[in-house]
């Protein structure tokens, strides 16, 4: 392995430490809001294309976040930072309703006593497919063994069968 170039360092911050906090925040806020609004599903339930995006977005923000700064000092900043928001999200969310509702969204129903809500459905992006394929799962053959069908915030389908 070679030196490092001239005027380079492992550790010394070419901005104010601050500086990094303050990036990796707004960052962090701004992914926050964009994904939230593009829906419910979690990294269990990405399709290729949600994978994708999540990593080309993580390209993305690097250097609005680091300014440039590859200093393992920066590194180091950033990920406390972003460590550090996200337990304050989560704590925010557990302590008030409305952080918890803006953050994980709520449960929506998809099927409700046999019938299949499309507008749901079409809002929140979920297919027919994917829609049958958690019935199969559940041990329900169609919509009309359905008692309700519910998209959980995690992405989940949960399914409760009628009543035989």
């Amino acid at each position: 392995m070679g030196a490092l170039p001239v005027g380079v360092s492992l550790w010394k911050l070419g901005q104010p430490w601050w500086e990094f906090a303050l990036r990796g925040a707004l960052v962090y806020g701004f992914l926050l809001l964009i994904l939230r609004l593009t829906g419910k599903r979690q990294v269990g339930q990405l399709s290729p294309f949600d994978l994708v995006l999540l990593l080309i977005l993580s390209n993305a923000v690097q250097n609005s976040m680091n300014a440039g700064d590859n200093t393992v000092t920066a590194g180091f900043i950033l990920a406390g930072t972003l460590v550090g928001l996200n337990a304050l999200v989560s704590w925010a969310a557990f302590r008030s309703k409305k952080v918890q509702k803006f953050v994980e969204g709520i449960p929506l129903v998809l099927v409700h006593n046999g019938k299949v809500m499309p507008s749901v459905l079409a809002s929140e992006e979920v297919t027919q497919h994917e829609l049958m394929a958690a019935l199969r799962a559940a041990g329900v053959g169609g919509v009309e063994e359905v008692h309700v069908a519910i998209l959980e915030t995690n992405g989940h389908i949960s399914v409760i069968p009628k009543a035989r």
